[in-house]
């Protein structure tokens, strides 16, 4: 803002989205290169919003942790804070632990018979109820919020779902009952299957992304000029898929579908949305299981690399080579560089 109180650079918010531990690499590497592209730091985002793994790291954003803190916590580099380091390098196990031998939520599995759910929310539902432990998102959140609190970045949404009734809680929002950050962050990253529902004053709640991969819709109403949505759930150009592959396709698909209707939504209010997602040789490198931990750092590296050539891309239009005078180099992978 000026002195005289007019704008002088775009409002903007960020979306970003669910993809469990790979994911949350992958998007590691998509933020550094948007950071890079225009000259922007993301905690600076009017708003913040954040699905599972994508609520994560909104978190760590709201808190104040910069997306270079992120990638050197990340690549384990030397120098880089231990605590997010060991955060990143203790993810959850390839498989989830057995079962219980109950489903998580027959109400929901009902609701999506009467149609008033979507049907992947409702055979979300019917999984066996999780046993993961989610210990490690707890300790994360009391690094970044006091005990009971919440970040210090006035929006910052974290997006669950009900599991009982598939209502989309968006915590933090205003309209929203205040919750420690510490319950919020567990209950969106609660994958159905993997992880129980996270009770809050009485209520179950489970992964956000059993609704929305990304929830770009929640804003609609702020009347930004642009929202970046980074959404490794989704692709507009998947390519072949194998093996395991082929049936995370299905549960991509039906996620892109979800987030094409809400792009349009902003895009009707005259928001610019610029959509970062993985492309045929992200996909390649995670394979079918993304939450298997052994990929996590080829599909960071891929990652750098990738979407520094999408970002490139879609910026095109709004960043011209005139901006930035200095000859285009490829990133180091272990540096980002």
């Amino acid at each position: 803002m000026t002195a005289t109180g007019t704008r002088t650079t775009p409002s903007r918010g960020l979306v970003l989205g669910c993809g469990g531990t790979l994911g949350a690499a992958w998007t590691t590497g998509a933020l550094h290169s948007l950071q890079r592209a225009l000259r922007w730091d993301p905690r600076h985002a009017e708003v913040l919003v954040g699905t599972s793994a994508g609520a994560e790291l909104a978190a760590l954003l709201g808190a104040g942790v910069g997306v270079e803190d992120l990638l050197a916590a990340q690549l384990a580099r030397a120098g880089a804070r231990a605590d997010l380091t060991g955060h990143f390098a203790a993810p959850p196990r390839a498989l989830p632990p057995r079962p219980a031998l109950f489903p998580g939520s027959p109400r929901l599995a009902r609701h999506a018979l009467g149609r008033t759910v979507p049907l992947v929310a409702g055979l979300s539902g019917l999984l066996p109820q999780g046993r993961g432990d989610a210990a490690r998102l707890a300790a994360l959140a009391d690094v970044l919020a006091p005990a009971g609190g919440w970040v210090a970045h006035p929006a910052t949404w974290l997006v669950a779902t009900d599991f009982d009734t598939g209502r989309r809680t968006v915590f933090g929002h205003p309209d929203t009952p205040p919750a420690a950050l510490r319950d919020a962050l567990r209950a969106s990253w609660a994958v159905p299957g993997w992880f129980p529902p996270v009770r809050i004053d009485g209520r179950r709640y489970a992964d956000g992304g059993i609704l929305s991969t990304a929830s770009a819709d929640l804003l609609v109403p702020r009347g930004l000029d642009e929202v970046y949505v980074v959404a490794p759930m989704s692709s507009t150009a998947p390519g072949p898929r194998r093996g395991l592959g082929r049936a995370e396709a299905l549960l991509r698909r039906a996620m892109t579908r979800t987030l094409d209707a809400e792009c349009a939504a902003l895009r009707a209010t005259g928001t610019r949305v610029v959509r970062i997602e993985p492309t045929a040789a992200d996909l390649e490198v995670a394979g079918g299981n993304f939450m298997d931990p052994r990929r996590r750092l080829a599909v960071l590296e891929t990652a750098l690399r990738t979407t520094r050539a999408t970002v490139r891309d879609l910026l095109r239009p709004a960043v011209t080579p005139a901006a930035d005078p200095r000859p285009e180099r490829r990133p180091d992978a272990r540096t980002g560089a």
